[in-house]
């Protein structure tokens, strides 16, 4: 019998769960599997690299029919403070398949089967607060930051415009859009951009917790709950997400964001 046979069943499937990818990390617990962005000196901003390993990291929940629940969240500070442009803000091509692959990442983050819950610290600012958006359930501390302040630097938020639409609501959506600019844990939660807030020091416990009671839920049963939810709510289709990464590509091309965006993520900044 080998080493790895002498180790109990329940252990050998935590171990031979756990990944480490450059910029995500993802690891099991019974049934519920943890995925990280894994970027925290860059409090976890999104990169066409940490967004291929979010694809990979989908691959393997999906493939994976013991998983019952997937917490969403991120190492350091910082849940996700956004897009990094560096590298991409000069290359429209680059910058146009950067924001489709996120744009294909959050689609199907809302399309798996399973409850997700985003566990926010710190910052969700942009693209990290569309991701809190697109999944099932999010739970945040009082003194994170958390929103949409794209207008502000000349970008369109069109990726994640339409979760965020489904999440709270078409008036209340446009409103902060079109405004920018972030809001504190509490404010978020009054918003509904997130379902519960607990302090800081609780926030993995807390979503550890919820995730467990939606293990109790029969998989089935969850299942076509999702589905139905997603077609009652009318959830976008893949193309109208696609049509939004290019909207949004186009307008960062344009002089007005490159102007606004270049002291901040150009070569030379």
């Amino acid at each position: 019998m080998t080493c790895w046979e002498h180790l109990g069943t329940d252990l050998r499937a935590l171990l031979s769960y756990a990944a480490y990818m450059s910029s995500i990390t993802i690891s099991r617990t019974d049934r519920i599997a943890t995925v990280e962005l894994n970027r925290p000196d860059k409090r976890n901003a999104l990169s066409p690299t940490l967004i291929a390993d979010l694809h990979q990291a989908l691959d393997d929940i999906e493939g994976d029919e013991q998983i019952a629940v997937m917490i969403l969240g991120g190492h350091g500070k910082s849940f996700c403070a956004g897009m990094d442009l560096r590298g991409v803000l000069e290359d429209a091509a680059a910058m146009g398949g950067m924001l489709r692959e996120l744009a294909r990442a959050t689609w199907r983050i809302r399309m798996l089967p399973i409850p997700t819950i985003a566990r926010v610290q710190g910052a969700a600012i942009g693209g990290g607060c569309g991701l809190a958006a697109v999944t099932d359930l999010a739970i945040t501390h009082p003194e994170a930051r958390l929103g949409y302040p794209e207008v502000t630097l000349g970008v369109c938020p069109a990726v994640v415009a339409p979760w965020l639409i489904r999440r709270i609501g078409a008036g209340p959506a446009r409103s902060l859009l079109l405004q920018g600019g972030t809001h504190s844990g509490e404010e978020a939660r009054s918003l509904g951009l997130v379902d519960r807030l607990v302090s800081h020091e609780e926030l993995e416990e807390a979503a550890s917790s919820m995730a467990n009671r939606l293990t109790e839920g029969g998989p089935e049963a969850i299942a076509v709950t999702k589905r139905w939810l997603n077609e009652l709510d009318g959830s976008c289709t893949l193309d109208t997400l696609l049509r939004g990464a290019e909207l949004s590509a186009k307008v960062i091309a344009g002089e007005e964001a490159q102007a606004r965006l270049q002291p901040r993520f150009g070569q030379d900044s």
